[in-house]
């Protein structure tokens, strides 16, 4: 397997994206293959998502906030458990994904008071060795939502996911202390070509880098 040396630093490495971006997929095979322990962000079980998607205003405050809970009791018990029996700790999300979604969906006085609240908590979450973003054009990834047809998502347009966008490249932008390796993959299909997969996981694990934004076009 190519891209394996630099394992035994990577204790925590994070894979996020947009919605579709395939960082769920991603992760799950990473994990499988390096025997790496896997979170997965339990999106599925919060009731207040598909209400989300159909009536944005009237739900985004409390759907910010139960992810917010959600997420932190989460990745408090991953992280403070020591972990004896795998290479290292891989997730589907960062915590501070809480904040950039938060941008998109709150009013400007509902966002005010949550990142109080976000805030007071950070500090306290675990940073990722590596964070790893999944890059994928926004026609591209409605494109994929729709194929995987989950009902709650069919309401999500275009302009929702350049928010999220946006918020990610500004979180980016704003946290130079950490190592950011974003990745372009809108020609890569990771999830059926072995390939496009080994291309991903080389550049993942076969270059130390460094902290800040490091850019990678992954082409086949």
């Amino acid at each position: 397997m190519k891209g394996r040396f630099l394992i035994d630093r990577l204790k925590y490495i994070v894979i996020e994206g947009n919605i579709g971006a395939g960082k769920t997929s991603l992760a799950t095979q990473i994990a499988t293959d390096y025997n790496a322990k896997l979170v997965l962000e339990q999106f599925a079980d919060n009731p207040f998502l598909p209400k989300f998607y159909q009536d944005p205003e009237r739900f985004s405050f409390p759907l910010e906030l139960s992810f917010l809970a959600a997420r932190y009791h989460q990745m408090k018990e991953e992280m403070t458990n020591p972990e004896l029996f795998h290479a290292f700790l891989i997730s589907d999300y960062y915590f501070m994904k809480s904040l950039i979604f938060a941008g998109s969906t709150l009013k400007a006085d509902e966002y005010v008071l949550y990142r109080q609240l976000f805030m007071i908590i950070y500090d306290s979450i675990p940073k990722p060795n590596l964070y790893v973003y999944l890059h994928v054009d926004t026609d591209q990834l409605l494109n994929r939502i729709v194929n995987r047809g989950r009902p709650y998502e069919m309401s999500i347009k275009k302009e929702y996911l350049e928010r999220i966008q946006k918020g990610y490249f500004d979180f980016f932008k704003q946290n130079a202390a950490l190592a950011i390796l974003v990745l372009d993959v809108n020609e890569l299909d990771f999830v059926g070509n072995q390939e496009d997969y080994d291309l991903i996981t080389d550049a993942i694990f076969s270059k130390n880098y460094e902290k800040g934004v490091n850019r990678v076009i992954l082409k086949k």
